[in-house]
Protein backbone atom coordinates (compact mmCIF):
# COMPACT_ATOMS: atom_id res chain seq x y z
CA UNK A 1 0.00 0.00 0.00
CA UNK A 2 2.80 2.37 0.91
CA UNK A 3 4.63 1.61 -2.35
CA UNK A 4 1.48 2.26 -4.37
CA UNK A 5 0.93 5.59 -2.62
CA UNK A 6 4.54 6.57 -3.24
CA UNK A 7 4.23 5.76 -6.94
CA UNK A 8 0.99 7.73 -7.17
CA UNK A 9 2.63 10.68 -5.41
CA UNK A 10 5.63 10.59 -7.78
CA UNK A 11 3.30 10.45 -10.78
CA UNK A 12 1.33 13.42 -9.46
CA UNK A 13 4.52 15.42 -8.92
CA UNK A 14 5.75 14.53 -12.41
CA UNK A 15 2.50 15.71 -13.96
CA UNK A 16 2.57 18.89 -11.90
CA UNK A 17 6.16 19.57 -12.91
CA UNK A 18 5.47 18.82 -16.57
CA UNK A 19 2.36 21.01 -16.88
CA UNK A 20 4.14 24.37 -16.95
CA UNK A 21 6.47 23.15 -19.73
CA UNK A 22 3.53 21.76 -21.73
CA UNK A 23 1.65 24.99 -21.25
CA UNK A 24 4.61 27.09 -22.37
CA UNK A 25 5.10 24.88 -25.40
CA UNK A 26 1.41 25.14 -26.32
CA UNK A 27 1.47 28.93 -25.99
CA UNK A 28 4.65 29.17 -28.04
CA UNK A 29 3.24 27.02 -30.84
CA UNK A 30 -0.02 28.98 -30.76
CA UNK A 31 1.88 32.26 -31.07
CA UNK A 32 3.84 30.98 -34.07
CA UNK A 33 0.67 29.71 -35.74
CA UNK A 34 -1.07 33.07 -35.21
CA UNK A 35 1.89 34.92 -36.74
CA UNK A 36 1.93 32.51 -39.68
CA UNK A 37 -1.82 32.98 -40.19
CA UNK A 38 -1.46 36.78 -40.09
CA UNK A 39 1.38 36.59 -42.61
CA UNK A 40 -0.77 34.45 -44.92
CA UNK A 41 -3.75 36.81 -44.60
CA UNK A 42 -1.67 39.91 -45.34
CA UNK A 43 -0.15 38.26 -48.41
CA UNK A 44 -3.41 36.65 -49.58
CA UNK A 45 -5.43 39.88 -49.56
CA UNK A 46 -2.58 41.92 -51.03
CA UNK A 47 -2.34 44.35 -48.13
CA UNK A 48 1.43 44.45 -48.71
CA UNK A 49 3.17 44.27 -52.08
CA UNK A 50 4.50 40.70 -52.63
CA UNK A 51 7.85 42.26 -53.51
CA UNK A 52 8.17 43.26 -49.86
CA UNK A 53 6.29 40.37 -48.23
CA UNK A 54 5.81 37.27 -50.38
CA UNK A 55 3.30 34.65 -49.16
CA UNK A 56 4.63 31.87 -46.90
CA UNK A 57 4.00 29.17 -49.50
CA UNK A 58 6.23 31.05 -51.96
CA UNK A 59 9.00 31.30 -49.36
CA UNK A 60 8.68 27.57 -48.66
CA UNK A 61 8.84 26.79 -52.38
CA UNK A 62 11.94 28.95 -52.74
CA UNK A 63 13.51 27.23 -49.75
CA UNK A 64 12.97 23.85 -51.42
CA UNK A 65 14.41 25.22 -54.67
CA UNK A 66 17.63 26.58 -53.17
CA UNK A 67 18.04 23.36 -51.19
CA UNK A 68 18.08 21.46 -54.48
CA UNK A 69 20.67 21.38 -57.26
CA UNK A 70 19.61 24.83 -58.53
CA UNK A 71 20.77 26.54 -55.35
CA UNK A 72 21.46 30.27 -55.19
CA UNK A 73 24.60 32.23 -56.10
CA UNK A 74 26.37 29.15 -57.52
CA UNK A 75 25.87 27.03 -54.39
CA UNK A 76 23.10 24.98 -52.84
CA UNK A 77 21.60 25.79 -49.47
CA UNK A 78 23.58 22.92 -47.93
CA UNK A 79 26.85 24.31 -49.26
CA UNK A 80 26.02 27.77 -47.91
CA UNK A 81 25.03 26.21 -44.60
CA UNK A 82 28.19 24.09 -44.44
CA UNK A 83 30.37 27.17 -44.97
CA UNK A 84 28.59 29.10 -42.21
CA UNK A 85 28.65 26.22 -39.74
CA UNK A 86 32.34 25.63 -40.44
CA UNK A 87 33.18 29.24 -39.61
CA UNK A 88 31.15 29.40 -36.43
CA UNK A 89 32.29 26.00 -35.13
CA UNK A 90 35.96 26.91 -35.60
CA UNK A 91 35.37 30.24 -33.84
CA UNK A 92 33.39 28.53 -31.06
CA UNK A 93 36.09 25.90 -30.47
CA UNK A 94 38.83 28.55 -30.28
CA UNK A 95 36.75 30.86 -28.06
CA UNK A 96 35.81 27.97 -25.75
CA UNK A 97 39.44 26.89 -25.35
CA UNK A 98 40.94 30.32 -24.80
CA UNK A 99 37.91 31.77 -22.99
CA UNK A 100 37.73 28.95 -20.44
CA UNK A 101 41.51 29.00 -19.97
CA UNK A 102 41.59 32.77 -19.44
CA UNK A 103 38.54 32.66 -17.15
CA UNK A 104 40.13 29.99 -14.95
CA UNK A 105 43.42 31.90 -14.80
CA UNK A 106 41.61 35.13 -13.86
CA UNK A 107 39.57 33.34 -11.21
CA UNK A 108 42.61 31.72 -9.58
CA UNK A 109 45.09 34.59 -9.85
CA UNK A 110 44.33 38.21 -8.87
CA UNK A 111 47.42 39.25 -10.82
CA UNK A 112 46.19 37.67 -14.05
CA UNK A 113 42.77 39.18 -13.50
CA UNK A 114 44.28 42.60 -12.91
CA UNK A 115 46.13 42.36 -16.22
CA UNK A 116 43.43 40.83 -18.44
CA UNK A 117 40.17 42.14 -16.98
CA UNK A 118 40.61 45.73 -18.26
CA UNK A 119 41.45 44.46 -21.74
CA UNK A 120 38.33 42.30 -21.90
CA UNK A 121 36.11 45.01 -20.46
CA UNK A 122 37.47 47.54 -22.97
CA UNK A 123 36.67 45.48 -26.06
CA UNK A 124 33.54 43.69 -24.81
CA UNK A 125 31.04 46.62 -25.05
CA UNK A 126 32.04 47.40 -28.65
CA UNK A 127 29.70 45.73 -31.19
CA UNK A 128 31.58 43.06 -33.19
CA UNK A 129 30.56 44.81 -36.41
CA UNK A 130 32.73 47.79 -35.40
CA UNK A 131 35.81 45.57 -35.67
CA UNK A 132 34.97 44.61 -39.26
CA UNK A 133 37.14 47.27 -41.00
CA UNK A 134 40.03 46.55 -38.63
CA UNK A 135 39.85 42.81 -39.34
CA UNK A 136 40.00 43.48 -43.08
CA UNK A 137 42.98 45.85 -42.71
CA UNK A 138 44.93 43.47 -40.47
CA UNK A 139 44.03 40.06 -41.88
CA UNK A 140 42.69 40.70 -45.37
CA UNK A 141 39.46 39.38 -46.85
CA UNK A 142 40.09 35.66 -46.35
CA UNK A 143 38.58 33.22 -43.88
CA UNK A 144 40.82 34.42 -41.02
CA UNK A 145 39.07 37.78 -40.68
CA UNK A 146 35.63 36.15 -40.75
CA UNK A 147 36.47 33.58 -38.08
CA UNK A 148 38.22 36.17 -35.88
CA UNK A 149 35.20 38.47 -35.97
CA UNK A 150 32.96 35.64 -34.74
CA UNK A 151 35.63 34.61 -32.22
CA UNK A 152 35.66 38.10 -30.70
CA UNK A 153 31.89 37.93 -30.26
CA UNK A 154 32.06 34.60 -28.39
CA UNK A 155 35.26 34.96 -26.34
CA UNK A 156 34.19 37.59 -23.79
CA UNK A 157 30.93 35.90 -22.63
CA UNK A 158 32.77 32.59 -22.20
CA UNK A 159 35.72 34.09 -20.31
CA UNK A 160 33.57 36.18 -17.97
CA UNK A 161 31.13 33.32 -17.31
CA UNK A 162 34.05 31.02 -16.46
CA UNK A 163 35.48 33.68 -14.14
CA UNK A 164 32.12 33.96 -12.35
CA UNK A 165 31.89 30.18 -12.03
CA UNK A 166 35.40 29.83 -10.59
CA UNK A 167 34.78 32.65 -8.11
CA UNK A 168 31.54 31.03 -6.95
CA UNK A 169 33.26 27.75 -6.06
CA UNK A 170 32.20 26.39 -2.68
CA UNK A 171 34.93 27.49 -0.26
CA UNK A 172 34.01 24.77 2.24
CA UNK A 173 34.52 22.04 -0.37
CA UNK A 174 37.81 23.59 -1.47
CA UNK A 175 39.12 23.67 2.10
CA UNK A 176 37.88 20.13 2.73
CA UNK A 177 39.70 18.85 -0.36
CA UNK A 178 42.87 20.66 0.69
CA UNK A 179 42.60 19.24 4.20
CA UNK A 180 42.40 15.75 2.71
CA UNK A 181 45.69 16.34 0.91
CA UNK A 182 44.43 17.21 -2.57
CA UNK A 183 46.91 19.04 -4.76
CA UNK A 184 46.08 22.35 -6.42
CA UNK A 185 45.40 20.66 -9.75
CA UNK A 186 43.16 18.07 -8.08
CA UNK A 187 41.19 20.82 -6.36
CA UNK A 188 40.82 22.58 -9.72
CA UNK A 189 39.69 19.51 -11.68
CA UNK A 190 37.55 17.82 -9.03
CA UNK A 191 36.09 20.72 -7.04
CA UNK A 192 36.32 24.08 -8.77
CA UNK A 193 35.61 23.12 -12.39
CA UNK A 194 32.58 20.90 -11.65
CA UNK A 195 31.12 23.76 -9.63
CA UNK A 196 31.87 26.26 -12.40
CA UNK A 197 30.53 24.04 -15.19
CA UNK A 198 26.96 25.45 -15.18
CA UNK A 199 28.30 28.99 -15.59
CA UNK A 200 30.73 27.89 -18.30
CA UNK A 201 27.95 26.22 -20.30
CA UNK A 202 25.73 29.27 -19.86
CA UNK A 203 28.56 31.43 -21.18
CA UNK A 204 28.91 29.14 -24.19
CA UNK A 205 25.19 29.42 -24.89
CA UNK A 206 25.28 33.21 -24.69
CA UNK A 207 28.46 33.41 -26.73
CA UNK A 208 27.10 31.11 -29.42
CA UNK A 209 23.99 33.27 -29.74
CA UNK A 210 26.06 36.43 -30.16
CA UNK A 211 28.46 34.68 -32.53
CA UNK A 212 25.67 33.34 -34.72
CA UNK A 213 24.17 36.83 -35.01
CA UNK A 214 27.63 38.15 -35.96
CA UNK A 215 27.89 35.57 -38.74
CA UNK A 216 25.96 37.69 -41.24
CA UNK A 217 28.34 40.62 -40.68
CA UNK A 218 31.36 38.32 -40.94
CA UNK A 219 30.17 36.98 -44.28
CA UNK A 220 30.10 40.49 -45.72
CA UNK A 221 33.89 40.19 -46.06
CA UNK A 222 34.23 39.02 -49.66
CA UNK A 223 32.48 35.71 -48.98
CA UNK A 224 31.33 33.50 -51.84
CA UNK A 225 29.41 31.03 -49.69
CA UNK A 226 27.49 31.16 -46.44
CA UNK A 227 23.92 31.70 -45.28
CA UNK A 228 24.66 35.32 -44.38
CA UNK A 229 26.23 35.87 -47.80
CA UNK A 230 23.18 34.28 -49.43
CA UNK A 231 20.80 36.61 -47.56
CA UNK A 232 22.86 39.70 -48.37
CA UNK A 233 23.12 38.77 -52.05
CA UNK A 234 19.38 38.06 -52.28
CA UNK A 235 18.68 41.47 -50.73
CA UNK A 236 20.74 43.17 -53.44
CA UNK A 237 18.60 41.44 -56.10
CA UNK A 238 15.34 42.22 -54.21
CA UNK A 239 14.71 38.47 -53.92
CA UNK A 240 12.65 38.82 -50.76
CA UNK A 241 11.55 35.19 -50.79
CA UNK A 242 15.19 34.04 -50.68
CA UNK A 243 15.93 36.58 -47.94
CA UNK A 244 13.07 35.26 -45.81
CA UNK A 245 14.06 31.65 -46.53
CA UNK A 246 17.63 32.42 -45.41
CA UNK A 247 16.42 34.17 -42.27
CA UNK A 248 14.25 31.16 -41.49
CA UNK A 249 17.25 28.83 -41.89
CA UNK A 250 19.41 31.06 -39.67
CA UNK A 251 16.71 31.11 -36.98
CA UNK A 252 16.15 27.33 -37.12
CA UNK A 253 19.87 26.52 -36.91
CA UNK A 254 20.31 28.91 -33.99
CA UNK A 255 17.32 27.27 -32.27
CA UNK A 256 18.71 23.77 -32.81
CA UNK A 257 22.16 24.78 -31.50
CA UNK A 258 20.55 26.37 -28.44
CA UNK A 259 18.50 23.23 -27.75
CA UNK A 260 21.64 21.12 -28.13
CA UNK A 261 23.57 23.18 -25.60
CA UNK A 262 20.61 23.13 -23.21
CA UNK A 263 20.45 19.35 -23.47
CA UNK A 264 24.21 19.14 -22.87
CA UNK A 265 23.87 21.41 -19.85
CA UNK A 266 21.07 19.30 -18.39
CA UNK A 267 23.10 16.13 -18.94
CA UNK A 268 26.36 17.43 -17.48
CA UNK A 269 24.83 19.49 -14.67
CA UNK A 270 21.45 17.91 -13.85
CA UNK A 271 21.39 19.62 -10.44
CA UNK A 272 21.48 22.99 -12.22
CA UNK A 273 19.20 22.38 -15.19
CA UNK A 274 15.98 21.38 -13.48
CA UNK A 275 14.37 24.73 -14.05
CA UNK A 276 15.23 24.96 -17.76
Amino acid sequence: MTLALARQRDLTHARAAGWPLSRRLTLSLATLLVLLALWWLVAHFGWVDPLFLPPPQRVLAQLITIAGPTGFMDATLWQHLGASLGRILVALAAAAFFGITVGIAMGLSPTVRGVLDPLIELYRPVPPLAYLPLMVIWFGIGETSKVLLIYLAIFAPVALATLAGVQSANAVRVRAAQALGASRSQVLWHVILPGALPDILTGLRIGLGVGWSTLVAAELIAATRGVGFMVQSAGEFLATDVVLAGILVIALIAFVLELGLRALQRRLTPWHGEGQ
